[in-house]
Order: structure tokens, then sequence, then C-alpha cells
């Protein structure tokens, strides 16, 4: 098949590495044709566009494609789009993240793509927002809802909240969990000592690690609220943060203010295929952003074998099951962390059930070719379906006119 990926931004995370794989996995495994296109990298997240141009994805780079509403850039970023669809004449266009979801599912449709998929990594209205903000963004992915024949959610808690929210009609989602090297993660603990010793910690210190840019909603103000209680219960604790962002100074101020200097490590951006390592490293990981659809740190850390603390947020339920695989907390509950983390710090042989068990149950779904396979029977189902209803013929891109039925 003629398959075009478009995502906003090449960085490190990960609906970007979901996206990756499964064009990586499209080129291999099936022998597709496959174009990535993308805006610029931008922002202190990293990039992985070297990793896409190492693994032979073809890509085309769009400049004006970024994040922020910029209505001119915008319109330039449609053009082009149309120009690369007409230009390589898929059967399948794949969106993801907000913009490139809005952009590329409205030229796919105007231009009569027979299949038009859009992944939901995570939904971009929020109780967080201004209520402007959000019946804005709610308004838009409705209207690019219909300009689509499904939506793939990375949970099956978003495709709740998008048919709560009016953006579809339920039938028109489709559950498929955001895929990785699942191997790296299973292996990891090889690697255990070697990087609990690059951050001066020996066996006998519980590392509690949370893996999220440092940036708004991602919680890391309750952790930083509950550290001093779990300090107090549990010298031995101390703390990792994996992750960067424009809050670090904010951070390290804190952190600093509340005499923990010697209980934290921040190590910054690691390289992706360090992640496994840093994991081996912890012994418990904290989840307490507010929003996420499903962060691939939950399904990673217990592919490793690490128990979970994680807020009720999204799809987190759907990995981090209470008294199973981990224990799950209110939101912004500070005491609550605190208690959860110092009893699982205080009993190593619980730590190891509930990581054993995550690992039992992670390790087949969350593969990356598991993934992949379940998109690509997809494609296969909706092509079927766009040939019986007459929507696939040769000149549907010359003409690029009028409205799918």
């Amino acid at each position: 098949m003629r398959i075009i990926h478009i995502i906003t931004r090449l960085i490190l995370g990960g609906a970007q590495e979901n996206t990756l794989l499964t064009c990586e996995d499209l080129l291999r495994q099936y022998g597709d044709q496959v174009l990535l296109v993308t805006g610029p990298p931008e922002g202190p997240e990293g990039s992985l566009l070297e990793r896409a141009r190492a693994g032979g994805v073809p890509m085309v780079l769009l400049p004006s494609l970024c994040r922020p509403i910029a209505p001119w850039r915008d319109l330039v970023s449609y053009l082009a789009l149309r120009r690369i669809i007409r230009r390589f004449q898929p059967e399948v266009v794949h969106t993801h993240s907000a913009k490139a979801g809005i952009l590329g599912r409205a030229v796919a449709w105007q231009l009569r793509v027979p299949v038009i998929v859009h992944t939901v990594h995570g939904a971009p209205f929020h109780p967080y927002q201004p209520a402007i903000a959000r019946w804005f963004f709610r308004a838009c992915e409705r209207w690019a809802a219909r300009r689509c024949h499904r939506l793939v959610c990375v949970a099956q808690a978003l495709a709740d909240q998008l048919a709560a929210a009016g953006v579809a009609e339920r039938e028109k989602m489709i559950t498929i969990y955001s895929g990785m090297e699942v191997q790296p993660f299973l292996q990891a603990d090889r690697y255990r000592a070697e990087y609990r010793e690059r951050l001066g910690w020996g066996p006998e210190y519980v590392v509690v690690g949370k893996i999220a840019r440092l940036f708004y909603l991602k919680g890391h103000e309750y952790l930083l609220e509950a550290a001093p209680k779990i300090v107090a219960q549990m010298p031995k604790v101390r703390f990792l943060l994996i992750g960067d962002g424009i809050l670090r100074p904010k951070i390290q101020q804190q952190i600093r203010q509340a005499g923990l200097a010697d209980y934290f490590r921040l190590v910054g951006l690691v390289p992706p295929e360090e992640i496994p390592r840093w994991i081996a490293a912890m012994d418990i990981l904290v989840h307490v952003s507010l929003r996420e659809g499903l962060a691939r740190a939950l399904p990673q850390a217990l592919l490793v074998g690490r128990p979970v603390v994680s807020f009720d947020i999204d799809g987190a339920r759907e990995v981090v099951l209470p008294e199973k695989t981990g224990l799950l907390l209110r939101p912004k509950d500070s005491e609550a962390l605190a208690e959860a983390v110092v009893r699982l710090a205080k009993d190593p042989e619980l730590r190891t059930q509930m990581g054993l068990e995550g690992r039992r149950r992670c390790h087949q779904v969350f593969r990356h070719q598991h993934m992949t396979a379940q998109l690509r029977a997809l494609y296969e189902q909706l092509f079927q379906e766009a040939t019986l209803q007459g929507r696939v013929h040769s000149c549907h891109f010359r003409k690029g006119r009028g409205r799918q039925g």
C-alpha cells in the first residue's frame, strides 16, 4: 500500500516514537511505500529526525508545520500537504497530533483519499484549559472527525472521553495501544548496577523515578510536596527525574529550598535507547501527570519489572491495576502519594510481585509489531470498504473535488 503518515513535529515523545515505529514496520514487514511528513522538531525535548533518517524512512520536512496556531503558516502547510498528497497518491493518509491531524485530514478528505485515519494520542481539550480554548479545540476535533474514516485511540479512556465530548460516535473509534521495542526493557536489569553507580547510589537505596518533560501539568510539584514526608519515613529513598523542559530551573530551586538536593538527581534528556537502563536503576516509578492519553512510561516500567504509583488519569488504569501492578491515586493527592511510595519502599517483596505481574501483562500487548499489525489490518479493512462503496477510482487524486459519501 501507499501510506502517508503526518505528524506536527518529530520530537522525543511517545506519539512520535509510535509513528516512527509504525513507518519502519510498514516498510520492512509489509513492503509498503511509506512517506513520513513532519514539521521541524522545535523545543527542548530532543529530536527523532536522525533516527528516522538512519532507519531509512522516506521523509518530508515542512518548515511551516508548527504546533501553535499561525494562520499564514497553516495555509502554507495546507497547500504543501495538498501538493505532497497529490504527488504521492496514497491509499492511506494517517495523521497524528492536533495540528497535523486537522490540516492532514482536511486535505486528504478534499482530495478524496480512500482511507483517512487519525490517531488520538491525547485529547487536545482538557479541564485545565480556559473554557473558550476547550470549546474551540473540541469544535475543531468534531469538524476533523467528520473528515476521516476511523479514529484510533491509544487508550480506551480516550475513546470514552471523545465520545462523551461528542467528537464522534463510539463506533467510529478503535483502541490500539501504542507499541514499543519491548526486548530492551525485558533485558534492562543487566544495567542496574552500572546506572546506579552513575548516580552514586548503592544497592541500599530505594530509587523512585519519574519520566516526563519538565513542563506544566506533568505533576512534578506533587512529587516535590510528597518528597519530605517520604524521606522522613524512609531516609534511604532517592528520587530520579528523567526529562527536560522550561520548568527545570524552577524545579531545581524548589528542591534546594526544601533541603533535598542530596536526594534528587535530574539527568535531563537521555537517548531513547537508554530509557530501559535508567528504569532498571529505579525501584518504583511514579506517574503524577494531570493529563496523558496513556503514558509510555507506565508499560515501560512494568516491562522492566517495576511497580507504578500513578494518579488515576486517562488510560493509566488500563495498565496500573490496583494491588496487582501498582497503586492508583486520586489526582493531586500528594499525601496519598507519599503513603503509597513509603508502602512500596518498605516492601521489596510486594514491589517484585507487582513488577512481575506487570511484565507478564504488558510484554505482548505493547510490542510495536502487534500495534502495526492491527493498524495494517485496519487499513486493509477500510480500503475494502472504500472499494465496495465506490470511493476508489483511478482519477480521484487528479479531480480532488467534492466530498466523500
